[in-house]
C-alpha cells in the first residue's frame, strides 16, 4: 500500500482546484431531441439574485459522470448557478449520434451559451453554429478547427483551450526524480493534439531532469512524434493490457491519457504493487478509487475555464477570442505529490521550473 498523504509543491495548485471535485450529477440528462428545458436544476442554496441569462452543456459519450473533463465542465456550470444566479441546463449524449441532436435541443431551448465537452463534439458544434449564426457556443478542449487551418470555423464559437504541456512537464520531471527503475511511461486513447500535448511535456520533463541532474531515464510510449495509443477512450481492459506491457519493461511510473480508459491502467498499477500513476484532467487522489497509488495528477482545470467563461459573457457580452488555461493563470496545474515519493531536492527544484516556464526561460517542447 502506497502512502497517500499529499506534499503540495507548485503553487499553481489553488483552493479552486478543489471546487472542480464535487460529487457528479444526478438526473442531469436528456435524451437526444429532448428540450433543453427539462434539465434545468436548482441549486440548494439559491443566488441573491437572478440573472436573465441561460447557460448550457453538452457532454460527449462519457458523460457527466466520467471523473474526469465531462465532471469537471459540469461542475463549472453548477458554479455559475450558484454564483452569478443564472439558469442552466444540459444535455448527456451517450453516443456521437447524440452530439447534434442534444445540441439542436439546446438552441431550440433559447440557451445564451452553449457549451460543448471535448474534440469529439467539433463538427456537430461546427454544424450548429453555422445553422444558428444568433446563438454563441463555446467548445471545451478543441479549437472547432475541423480544417486545420489553424481558425476556428464559425464567428460564434470561443474555443477553451490548455497548455497541459506545461503541467505535464512538472509532472515528468518529478517522476523521472521518482523513479527507481529509471523507466517512465505514457499512452494515450486517440493520437489528437488534446492528448499528445500532455505527452509532449511530459517527455520533456524527463528529458529535462536528464540534463539538469545528470539522469539516464527513458520514457516508454511515446518519443514526441509517435507512440502508443489504446484508440478510444472508453475500454479499460486495453489500458490495462499496455500498462503491463510497459510494467513488463520496467516501467514504474504510468501517465495514461485516455480518459476512463486510465482506470484500467490504474488497476495495473495497483496489481504491480511497486509502481506509480500519474492521473490526469482532475486530481485523481479525489475523483477515482486509487488514491494509494497515485503520484501526483497534471490538472486541467476545466470547471474554472466553463465558469470563467459564463462569468464573461454575462458581464461583458459574448467574445470568441479563445480562453487558454496556462501555468500562470492556474489553467493547469499539477496535484499534491505523494509524501516521500519525489527527493526533496526534485521537489524544490519545480517552482524555478514553474517560473521559467512562465517567463519562457525554460522550453516546453520535446526537440
Amino acid at each position: 500500500m502506497k502512502n497517500i498523504i499529499r506534499v503540495g509543491a507548485v503553487a499553481a495548485v489553488s483552493a479552486l482546484t478543489l471546487a472542480a471535485c464535487a460529487s457528479a450529477p444526478e438526473e442531469e440528462t436528456t435524451t437526444p431531441g429532448a428540450t433543453a428545458d427539462s434539465t434545468a436544476t436548482a441549486t440548494a442554496e439559491a443566488p441573491a439574485e437572478t440573472v436573465d441569462f441561460k447557460a448550457c452543456m453538452v457532454s460527449d459519450s462519457g458523460g457527466f459522470d466520467d471523473k474526469s473533463f465531462n465532471q469537471s465542465g459540469y461542475e463549472g456550470l453548477t458554479r455559475a448557478e450558484s454564483e452569478l444566479g443564472i439558469e442552466i441546463a444540459s444535455a448527456e449524449s451517450t453516443t456521437e449520434a447524440d452530439f447534434l441532436p442534444n445540441i439542436e435541443a439546446q438552441v431550440a431551448a433559447g440557451c445564451d451559451l452553449i457549451i460543448t465537452v471535448g474534440f469529439l463534439l467539433s463538427g456537430a458544434t461546427v454544424e450548429a453554429a453555422i445553422a444558428n449564426p444568433d446563438v454563441n457556443f463555446a467548445i471545451i478542449d478543441d479549437l472547432a478547427d475541423n480544417d486545420y487551418n489553424g481558425e476556428t470555423d464559425a464567428p460564434n464559437i470561443k474555443p477553451i483551450t490548455f497548455d497541459t504541456d506545461e503541467a505535464s512537464f512538472l509532472a515528468g520531471y518529478a517522476a523521472a526524480g521518482a523513479s527507481a527503475s529509471g523507466t517512465l511511461s505514457t499512452f494515450g486513447g486517440m493520437n489528437i493534439p488534446s492528448v499528445t500535448i500532455f505527452m509532449d511535456g511530459f517527455l520533456a520533463g524527463a528529458n529535462y531532469y536528464n540534463e539538469e541532474m545528470g539522469g539516464d531515464v527513458k520514457v516508454l510510449g511515446w518519443d514526441g512524434a509517435d507512440g502508443q495509443f489504446t484508440g478510444d477512450f472508453s475500454d479499460q481492459s486495453k489500458g490495462q493490457n499496455v500498462t503491463e506491457e510497459f510494467l513488463n519493461q520496467g516501467a514504474d511510473v504510468v501517465m495514461p491519457v485516455a480518459g476512463p480508459v486510465g482506470l484500467g491502467a490504474a488497476a495495473a498499477v495497483q496489481s504491480a504493487g511497486d509502481a506509480w500513476l500519474i492521473g490526469v484532467d482532475s486530481d485523481w487522489t479525489v475523483t477515482t478509487d486509487y488514491a494509494d497509488i497515485v503520484l501526483t495528477s497534471v490538472l486541467k482545470n476545466i470547471g474554472n475555464s466553463v465558469f470563467d467563461t459564463i462569468a464573461e459573457t454575462v458581464d461583458s457580452g459574448f467574445s470568441a477570442t479563445p480562453y487558454l488555461g496556462t501555468l500562470e493563470n492556474e489553467g493547469v496545474g499539477v496535484a499534491d505529490f505523494a509524501e516521500g515519493a519525489v527527493p526533496e531536492e526534485v521537489l524544490a527544484n519545480l517552482d524555478t521550473i514553474k517560473a521559467g516556464i512562465i517567463d519562457g526561460t525554460i522550453p516546453v517542447d520535446v526537440s
